[in-house]
């Protein structure tokens, strides 16, 4: 089933697009289903402090899928065309098949793509194919073994996740991007393997600066591997070239193997910051709407949408808050490794 034919385009369905202070308009929406997640990786929900007796959300502290529909209907309305669902780890929802349906039901929604570390993808992809996710994002910071298990947190499978990647391209779902978290004296020394193994198979793989996302993560200046580092090494193995963006706003910087043997990516927030073109929100499992990945704090729409308000209330609220917004925290960063306090965590708003 193809749910993006015959859908009304951004000319038709009254969009009233909307701009921040400093002229960037809202056209993602990251939507987050969940704080839980299957893995424990350090830098995101390290073991030590989300253990068994963690309390996350209750259901009734999370959205619906109607209220996640509704907040999806409302930004589409201010100009939003593309919509990723995240997590925590997305495919522990049940039901997201069924929530896929509907978000790609949305007018003038061109984009529908989902991040996800992709344990549990294999059984999953040709039915949310089907729904209409058209791209899927999978987390895979190294196919060392060793290097996995300290980094998923002594969880998960390379297995399983390869898996998923081949069912993922199996149903269509591509092209695949992989993203890999570099983190020096961790993993970088896994990267050109990596690099090996999904050259010529169709895979995007994606090299991510590691961030000083939250403040559990232990973030330290020493530990980012710069992307213009990494692109050294690469080219001396095979040589690349740089091509443009696929489309406004894009933050990896793209290269091609000249050897014809596929793409790869660099997202480099620490030492190349894009906050300029960045275009994103981000609403949390619990109704949580972030303008920056590095929020400190965000305003709820939980209260709005479970007061009786109608869609025009969420949709002012939306374009009050993205009216107001101003961040452009990776521009500001400080060279120096004294991370902001109380920042929100990532697997609250999702990547």
């Amino acid at each position: 089933m193809n749910h993006s034919r015959n859908k009304p385009d951004a000319a038709t369905t009254g969009r009233n697009d909307v701009t921040d202070t400093l002229g960037r308009p809202l056209q993602d929406l990251r939507i987050s289903l969940l704080d839980r997640c299957n893995l424990r990786c350090p830098y995101c929900m390290p073991a030590a402090k989300y253990h068994k007796d963690y309390q996350f959300l209750s259901r009734d502290q999370r959205l619906s899928h109607d209220e996640i529909l509704r907040v999806a209907g409302a930004a589409v309305s201010l100009g939003v065309t593309k919509l990723r669902l995240t997590g925590g780890e997305p495919l522990l929802d049940k039901n997201v098949v069924g929530l896929v349906e509907r978000l790609a039901e949305l007018p003038g929604v061109d984009d529908l793509a989902l991040t996800t570390n992709g344990i549990l993808l294999a059984p999953l992809a040709a039915s949310l194919a089907r729904a209409g996710l058209q791209r899927i994002t999978i987390s895979l910071d190294s196919l060392d073994e060793d290097v996995f298990r300290v980094m998923s947190g002594e969880r998960g499978s390379i297995d399983k996740v390869v898996q998923g990647i081949a069912a993922a391209q199996d149903a269509g779902l591509t092209p695949v991007k992989i993203n890999v978290v570099v983190q020096r004296g961790v993993n970088e020394h896994t990267v050109l393997d990596l690099l090996d193994y999904f050259r010529g198979r169709g895979p995007i793989v994606r090299l991510i600066e590691f961030m000083d996302v939250g403040n559990r993560n232990a973030w330290s200046l020493d530990q980012v591997v710069p992307s213009k580092e990494i692109l050294r090494r690469i080219q001396s193995r095979w040589p690349v070239r740089a091509v443009g963006r696929n489309y406004p706003g894009e933050v990896a910087r793209r290269y091609q193997y000249l050897d014809g043997q596929g793409e790869i990516g660099f997202i480099s927030s620490i030492t190349e910051p894009f906050c300029g073109s960045c275009s994103r929100a981000r609403l949390s499992a619990d109704g949580t709407l972030y303008t920056c990945l590095f929020a400190t704090s965000g305003t709820n729409l939980r209260g709005l949408l479970r007061d009786g308000s109608n869609d025009g209330a969420i949709v002012a609220a939306l374009r009050e808050i993205w009216s107001d917004r101003r961040d452009r925290y990776s521009e500001l960063r400080e060279p120096v490794e004294k991370p902001l306090v109380n920042k929100v965590e990532m697997y609250r708003m999702g990547g």
